[in-house]
């Protein structure tokens, strides 16, 4: 059983990864409380003096406290010469708590920043569970100490296991990359089941590294990668008040600092970090709220990336397509449906879909070859793709969803109980 007390995903990997531990980085985990009894619900992470920080956030308009409070800090730089900490919770949220919201994250993050004698303003926060709710912060400051005693170098399971909600297992990903004078280490953790839809960062993600890389440089790494992968990624389409992305280098590895992300040195980072951060959004597709299936929606041809982006996202949040996808139904007519309703421009008779390698239309038909048995048998597979080609430009872009079965329901039903 998952965290929550859920039947694990049937999309889960078999075991949570061996990450790689990132020099300067440590981890620690405790149980407060906070909504949830004999479950640990609170993570810290200190980060090594001399290390730079990035980070990507919901642009959600009701974002939460911890969320405003991340950002003003970030925009005052990215260097942490003292170090940094990330302190996070779930079970409560934090978010349309008033003034309320902002104190308690003052209270938690001071707290940290004493315990670990750090600047306030390179402590950041996150919380994560039910809206509208005071967090109860005292119960974080009762084990603020504790978890400092408990910090440790491979503590990221026990993290990962932390911020779940309605998660069914824990998300790890990692990558290791030749550099110039020894290995570079990328290791992340994230949560994320329900309220998923594309508006950086779709839910709580931390990645590190041991790569020596300057704030600014780590922050275009960082904004590079979303198109292709959390901002790719849908499970109900609601965007959270609450979503965080925040990604440290420590810079003590023994390969040289990477100084240009154009040089072959710089590439090779950004590439293994932009698959660390896929990785991580796959796997959050893959615990969707009751999801049974995983889907790769691509879209080519359109007239523009932006118009691709459309068409991918509508088929990927449609309801008759999800439902379609969960009950086994080669129902390609919801497709064409989702492509008209996009706002991209299309042209019915040079639409081509597919399922897999099947083509099911084309030419503003329904193909020639098309076998109703042969695609019903191919709905029945656990991972699908559906490609869609407009045959009006060369614009393309490839999103990620599942499938939505009445368990979506049962879980967001009960959601508060």
């Amino acid at each position: 059983m998952g965290k929550a007390g859920l039947p694990v995903s049937p999309l889960a990997p078999a075991a949570f990864p061996d990450l790689p531990v990132i020099e300067g980085v440590q981890f620690a985990s405790a149980a407060a409380g906070i909504k949830y009894q004999g479950r640990t619900d609170v993570t810290l992470i200190r980060i090594a003096p001399g290390s730079t920080v990035a980070g990507a956030f919901t642009r959600s308009s009701t974002r939460a406290a911890c969320i405003l409070d991340n950002q003003a800090k970030l925009a005052q730089g990215g260097d942490a010469p003292q170090g940094a900490a990330i302190i996070i919770n779930s079970g409560n949220a934090n978010a349309f708590t008033g003034a309320r919201g902002q104190e308690s994250v003052d209270a938690v993050t001071g707290a940290v920043a004493q315990s670990l004698d750090l600047p306030q303003g390179r402590v950041f926060s996150s919380s994560t569970g039910v809206i509208g709710e005071p967090l109860p912060h005292d119960r974080i400051l009762a084990v603020v100490d504790d978890l400092v005693a408990g910090l440790q170098d491979a503590g990221a399971p026990d993290a990962a296991r932390a911020i779940m909600t309605t998660d069914t297992f824990p998300k790890g990903a990692a990558a290791v990359i030749d550099g110039e004078g020894g290995p570079i280490r990328i290791a992340g953790i994230a949560k994320g089941s329900g309220m998923i839809a594309p508006d950086m960062a779709t839910m709580l993600v931390y990645v590190f590294t041991d790569a020596a890389v300057p704030a600014d440089l780590l922050q275009q790494a960082l904004l590079s990668g979303l198109d292709s992968t959390f901002n790719a990624i849908t499970v109900d389409s609601d965007t959270s008040t609450s979503d965080a992305l925040i990604l440290a280098a420590t810079g003590r590895a023994k390969a040289a600092p990477i100084t240009d992300l154009q040089e072959p040195a710089g590439r090779a980072f950004v590439e293994a970090l932009h698959g660390v951060m896929r990785e991580l959004a796959h796997l959050v597709v893959r615990d969707g709220e009751g999801a049974t299936k995983f889907v790769e929606v691509a879209v080519t041809g359109a007239a523009s990336e932006a118009d691709a982006h459309k068409v991918a996202m509508a088929i990927a949040n449609s309801p008759l397509v999800k439902t379609a996808i969960a009950g086994g139904d080669a129902n390609w007519g919801r497709i064409v449906a989702a492509v008209g309703k996009s706002g991209a421009e299309a042209d019915r008779d040079r639409l081509t879909i597919r399922f897999g390698d099947m083509v099911l239309a084309e030419n503003g038909w329904r193909a020639p070859s098309y076998d109703e048995a042969a695609a019903s048998a191919y709905m029945k597979n656990a991972e699908l793709r559906i490609g869609v080609d407009l045959g009006l430009g060369q614009g393309a872009r490839t999103v990620w969803t599942c499938d939505l079965t009445h368990g979506y329901i049962d879980i967001n039903a009960d959601y508060r109980s």
